[in-house]
């Protein structure tokens, strides 16, 4: 194989895992605003309630995923008769289920008692802490400029959320805490995936005794309207379930540290979303705010190849 037709195949896998990754930190995005618009009190009552919005998530996850992947296998060719055909026998985890549950749960709960940039700063804060201190403990020294961009990125966004950052309570504060750990648990899991559809829905699968449990818990507080069950079940059939299956396409190209300070872009793309969709104010905090967190992530990425070559170079 030609240097030109490596770099042209590198250069074309960039694009797509570039793509890919922006796909899903969108989802990720547009999985906050339902959420937070499900969770919201109308009046004397909330749209749905926490445990009911966690319950019809999960299990429209469940359902969206299983059909996706029936109609995949189905379109594959039907060539097993003829050739030796190694199909997927990977079938997700209980580790990555009880993160995934954990997280749907505690993010849902907390955000009864927390404000929307609050509970986007802990929640973001507590992934990066634990990711990062993973990817350490694994062996994975971080470069100076790997931790200068997780630092620029970090201030950056701390600097966008804190307009609507208020004094947590102890309840909030502790319920996004464990979400935000089971969220870089989940991520973690998938580094490992070889089929990220099936694993995503086995994981969602794997949830069922405990969303059962759930339910039977709170059948006496259970309130859903039309509004609410709708907006969960988008978020559990599109933003979580389609948004997760890609995340964990994408997480197979990406460092730990990587893959734990590109998720800081999420809020900024809510952001944007709301300038371009609801026609809200662009302002010079998202501006300033942005450009630090995309040249935080820059410096992770390749900052270290680029400081590299410009010493060869030098020399």
């Amino acid at each position: 194989m030609s240097d030109d037709t490596s770099v042209s195949k590198l250069a074309i896998n960039t694009v797509q895992t570039s793509f890919l990754t922006l796909l899903a930190l969108t989802a990720f995005a547009a999985n906050s605003v339902l959420c937070r618009l499900a969770l919201q009190v109308r009046g004397d009552a909330v749209v749905i309630d926490a445990a009911s919005f966690t319950v019809v998530r999960l299990s429209a996850g469940i359902l969206a995923l299983f059909l996706i992947l029936y109609l995949r296998d189905r379109s594959q060719p039907a060539i097993a008769d003829h050739l030796p055909v190694q199909r997927s026998t990977s079938n997700g985890s209980w580790f990555g289920a009880l993160s995934l549950f954990l997280y749907a749960a505690g993010f849902s709960y907390a955000y009864v008692s927390l404000e929307t940039g609050t509970g986007a700063l802990i929640l973001f804060a507590v992934v990066q802490i634990t990711m990062i201190t993973f990817s350490i403990y694994s062996g994975n020294k971080l470069h100076y400029t790997q931790w200068l961009g997780v630092a620029l990125a970090f201030i950056g966004f701390v600097y966008l959320m804190l307009p609507g950052v208020s004094a947590p309570s102890i309840e909030g504060l502790v319920l996004m805490t464990i979400s935000g750990i089971a969220w870089a648990g989940y991520t973690l899991a998938g580094k490992k995936t070889q089929d990220p559809l099936r694993d995503t829905s086995y994981n969602f699968l794997r949830t069922m005794p405990l969303i059962i449990v759930l339910a039977v818990y709170n059948t006496e507080s259970f309130h859903i309207s039309s509004q609410g069950l709708m907006l969960a079940i988008g978020s559990g059939a599109l933003t979580s379930g389609v948004g997760y299956t890609i995340w964990y396409i994408v997480l197979r190209s990406l460092e730990t540290i990587q893959a734990a300070v590109l998720q800081l872009l999420v809020p900024v793309i809510a952001a944007i979303g709301g300038v371009v969709l609801v026609d809200e104010l662009l302002t010079g905090r998202l501006l300033i705010a942005s450009l630090m967190i995309l040249g935080g992530i820059f410096l992770v990425i390749v900052g270290k190849t680029l400081l590299t070559r410009w010493q060869s170079s030098n020399l």
